[in-house]
């Protein structure tokens, strides 16, 4: 049974009427993939006909954006509906320090907080089985996905990228294995499985949060000798990299297929996006792998490449095939979308998302005053403790350590390569001073200045033990 005779009105966190049948809910999360990886992106190297054919029937977003530029606080959001700075959880868990930079960075907890709504919770209040696998990395023991309201996890716990993606494996509830067996497609047999084990037994919530396309670069070597011969052996694009797309393609193209055959294909949401930008350059020799597409940087930096995602919305008799919006979203505003759509009528307060359903419904405006960003941290690509807004097609980018602004025209200059906080100053006041205005709303964290700041020691740095950054590709990735 299709569902678009559920009725909505435009706007935010409003009480949703309550479908005959509530619908099946899935977010599927890809990892550090860039905004212009995917074919119905612009991409011409890498293959995804499953993900472009989905595009084509679904409401693609060309102005969507993660919580933040890494990835455990864009998860909090998208999650919880809050806002990372309202959380303060603001870095990727447990984070890295640098003990010899100008600043020292905002405290951020190691875990989500016990006892804050989820999706997942509320969903299962009101009669969802509710499944959580893949990436988690909010928190270990204790603070686990069935702390916040999953019933079923696999594979989620405290890692931020899997040590090898290739078995045996030591994730939470999905161990052993043998080094023949690939991890995303170990979680797309999971995944199945609980579709077919749902079907027909009620509404079902599946947050898929695949740990691809994070770094380790690791495929299978049939895939990655396919892009090899069709890049000419030149390490650009990376053939790697892309075997990881396809594999996560064929994840979602599976998925697809179990809905279909269990005949819940049309009363199933599917929402796919990603946590943060792609990783621009690897390794001493800059070795590019994602495609973010001309934007500015990647992960870890608040300009486009670091924020901007994929976004994908398809929602069965209410989205219009192959339709395009350009309307500035955030990760935050998935709870009370989804919330909305499954009717449930209240939103937890307070809530720093809106609802979007409009939007998908063909509408042109969602009534937002602006977008915020808040990273009071050095990241590990090489940002520096920042914060952010966007109102309109203007962009500020306040930079911490010396106060410096930058302001950018996205529209004009999708690429953020003019800095027109000279030319427009009177904007960029303006927006500077929206921006810490929302920072003292939401009781934001600032970094301090930092006593044992040495220029020559600041590229130091500690990280979990066993690792070195001379060494190793992915120690420093969240």
């Amino acid at each position: 049974m299709g569902m678009a005779g559920l009725a909505m009105a435009p706007g935010a966190l409003r009480a949703a009427a309550i479908p005959s049948k509530r619908p099946n809910i899935v977010v599927f999360l890809i990892d550090d993939m860039g905004w212009g990886d995917l074919g119905c992106y612009g991409d011409t190297f890498h293959e995804t006909p499953n993900i472009d054919q989905f595009a084509r029937e679904s409401m693609r977003f060309t102005n969507a954006y993660a919580g933040a530029p890494v990835c455990s606080p864009s998860r909090a959001a998208i999650l919880t509906g809050k806002a990372p700075a309202r959380l303060h959880l603001t870095q990727w868990i447990p984070g890295t320090l640098y003990p010899y930079k100008r600043l020292l960075e905002a405290p951020t907890p190691l875990h989500l907080p016990l006892g804050i709504p989820t999706i997942a919770s509320i969903l299962k209040s009101a009669g969802y089985r509710t499944a959580a696998m893949g990436k988690w990395h909010l928190g270990g023991d204790g603070y686990l996905p069935e702390n916040f309201g999953f019933d079923v996890n696999i594979a989620g716990d405290n890692h931020g990228h899997p040590p090898s993606y290739f078995g045996p494996f030591h994730f939470h509830n999905l161990t052993g294995y043998t080094a023949k067996d690939y991890l995303t497609d170990v979680l797309t047999t999971k995944m199945d499985a609980f579709v077919r084990e749902s079907a027909g037994k009620g509404p079902f919530f599946l947050y898929m949060a695949e740990y691809s396309v994070h770094l380790p670069l690791q495929a299978k070597l049939a895939m990655i000798e396919k892009y090899r011969r069709k890049n000419g052996g030149k390490s650009e694009p990376d053939p790697v990299y892309a075997a990881m797309i396809e594999s996560t393609d064929i994840a979602l193209g599976s998925l697809r297929t179990v809905l279909k055959r269990a005949g819940i294909a049309d009363d199933t949401i599917i929402l796919l996006t990603s946590d943060n930008g792609g990783v621009g350059f690897q390794g001493r020799r800059l070795h590019r792998i994602a495609d973010n597409s001309g934007l500015r940087a990647g992960k870890g930096f608040l300009y486009e490449g670091g924020i901007r995602e994929p976004l994908i919305v398809h929602w069965p008799g209410v989205t219009k095939p192959a339709s395009v919006c350009d309307v500035p979203v955030t990760g935050m505003d998935f709870m009370p979308t989804l919330l909305s759509m499954a009717g449930i009528e209240q939103v937890p307060s307070p809530c720093d998302g809106l609802d979007f359903t409009s939007l998908l419904q063909g509408g042109t405006t969602l009534g937002r005053d602006a977008l915020y960003w808040h990273y009071p941290h050095y990241s590990d690509q090489g940002g520096t403790p920042s914060g952010a807004v966007r109102e309109g097609d203007w962009k500020l980018i306040e930079f911490f350590e010396d106060n410096h602004v930058e302001l950018y025209n996205l529209a004009l200059d999708p690429g953020e390569q003019y800095d027109f906080a000279s030319s427009f100053g009177s904007k960029a006041v303006d927006l500077r001073a929206k921006l810490h205005s929302w920072r003292g709303s939401v009781n934001a964290v600032m970094p301090t200045p930092n006593p044992n700041f040495n220029p020559q020691l600041e590229v130091a740095r500690k990280g979990p033990p066993g690792c070195s950054w001379e060494a190793s590709t992915n120690c420093w990735e969240d």
